[in-house]
C-alpha cells in the first residue's frame, strides 16, 4: 500500500537524494523535486529517467526538473541530473522514496472475526471484515486488508501487506514483507483426480503453500496446495496477476512471471528465471535456474540448459494464416521427398543415377 501518488510525500533535493541513494548529481544540485513522472508528462517539479535511445527525442523535450540517466547519456540534456549506472533500477529506489510505504495503524477493527487463539502482533492492522482463523497468526507491522481471509493455522510474516479480499487458506504460510494483491488466492486444492470406472475420484489436498520472504503476488493469482508435499515459492519471487502455480510446483528464488502464465503441478522452476506473458510450463518438468521463457511460450519437456526459449507462432492474416498451417501439418512429409531428392541429385552427381 502507498500513499496517494498524486499526493507527493514532499519535495526534496538532488543533492539530498544521492546522500540517501547514491549516484553523482551533474548540474545544480539544490534542484527540488516531489515527484515522478515519465518523460513526456512531466512537470518542473518532477523527476523522470531516461534508459532507452529510443526515446532520445522525448528526453530533448521533456519539462522534468531533473532526469536519472547514466553516464554515456550526460551529454543529452542540460537538465540537471543524477548519473548513475543503473537508472532503471535507481527510478524505483527514487520512485519508493518519494511515494513511501503506507504504515500499518495498529488495531483491530470492530468488524473483523478473530479466533480466540488467534495470534496478532500488537503492531499489525486488520482491517473491516478480515476473517482470521483458529491458531492463525499475523506478524509484526503487517496489514490484512478489508474482507481478506486468513484460515486456521495460517502464518503471515512481519510487515507484509495484504490488499482486500486476499483468502490464505488454512496451513499456508507467508514469509516476511509480502505483497498480495486482493482477488489472490493462496491454498486451493489443487487439480487432483483420479479416474475410477469413468468418474474422477477428488485427491484430498493436505500439502500447504509455502512462501518465502520479499514475494509479490498479483492480483487474482491463485497458488495451489499440495497435494501431499508443500508447494513452495522460494525468497524474492514476484507474479504477476491472474498466474496459475499448480499443486505441488517449486519456484526458485528471485524467478519473475509476467500476466497469465500457467504453470501445471509438480513443474519445477529454477532461480532467477523470467517468465513472459501467458507462457504455458506442463507439469512434471524442470527448468534450470537462470532461464528465460519469451511471452505465449509453451515448455513440453524438461530444460536441460539454460537459455532463452521461444516457441510463438506469428499471427498472420486467417486466410494466409490458414495455408501457412497446412503446410506446417505436413512438413515431415516435405522433409523426406527434399531428402530422397538430394539423394537422387547426390547419386547423380556421382556417376550412380
Amino acid at each position: 500500500m502507498r500513499v496517494d501518488p498524486g499526493r507527493p510525500a514532499g519535495s526534496i533535493s538532488l543533492a539530498d537524494i544521492v546522500s540517501r541513494l547514491g549516484g553523482r548529481v551533474s548540474g545544480n544540485s539544490d534542484v527540488m523535486v516531489a515527484r515522478v513522472s515519465s518523460l513526456e508528462n512531466a512537470g518542473p517539479d518532477a523527476i523522470t529517467f531516461y534508459s532507452n535511445p529510443r526515446f532520445k527525442a522525448k528526453l530533448a523535450q521533456t519539462k522534468a526538473a531533473a532526469v536519472v540517466l547514466s553516464a554515456a547519456a550526460e551529454g543529452l540534456t542540460a537538465l540537471p541530473c543524477i548519473v548513475t549506472d543503473n537508472p532503471y533500477a535507481y527510478f524505483a529506489h527514487l520512485s519508493r522514496l518519494l511515494n513511501p510505504d503506507r504504515v500499518a495503524v495498529p488495531g483491530v477493527h470492530p468488524s473483523a472475526v478473530v479466533a480466540p487463539d488467534a495470534s496478532i502482533a500488537r503492531t499489525a492492522e486488520i482491517g473491516p471484515c478480515v476473517v482470521i482463523g483458529a491458531g492463525a497468526s499475523i506478524g509484526d507491522k503487517s496489514i490484512i486488508g478489508a474482507g481478506t481471509h486468513v484460515g486456521e493455522g495460517a502464518t503471515i510474516g512481519d510487515a507484509c501487506v495484504l490488499h482486500a479480499s486476499v483468502v490464505v487458506q488454512a496451513g499456508c504460510r507467508i514469509g516476511a514483507r509480502a505483497i498480495v494483491h486482493s482477488g489472490a488466492v493462496i491454498g486451493a486444492d489443487g487439480f487432483g483426480l483420479a479416474a475410477e470406472n469413468g468418474r474422477w475420484v477428488k485427491i484430498p489436498q493436505v500439502g500447504r503453500v509455502i512462501i518465502g520472504d520479499d514475494v509479490e503476488i498479483g492480483a487474482n493469482t491463485t497458488i495451489d496446495r499440495g497435494a501431499i508435499d508443500d508447494t513452495v515459492i522460494e525468497d524474492g519471487v514476484k507474479l504477476d496477476n491472474q498466474i496459475q502455480i499448480g499443486h505441488n510446483c517449486h519456484v526458485g528464488a528471485h524467478t519473475a512471471m509476467a500476466g497469465c502464465v500457467a504453470v501445471a503441478g509438480s513443474a519445477r522452476i529454477g532461480r532467477n528465471c523470467t517468465i513472459g506473458a501467458a507462457a504455458v510450463i506442463l507439469g512434471h518438468l524442470s527448468i534450470p535456474d537462470n532461464t528465460h521463457i519469451s511471452a505465449a511460450t509453451v515448455i513440453s519437456r524438461t530444460l536441460h540448459k539454460a537459455g532463452t526459449y521461444t516457441g510463438m507462432y506469428p499471427f498472420d492474416e486467417n486466410a494466409a494464416w490458414a495455408r501457412n498451417t497446412a503446410h506446417v501439418r505436413h512438413l515431415a512429409e516435405l522433409a523426406d521427398r527434399i531428402k530422397a531428392l538430394e539423394k537422387r541429385l547426390s547419386d547423380k552427381e556421382s556417376g550412380d543415377g
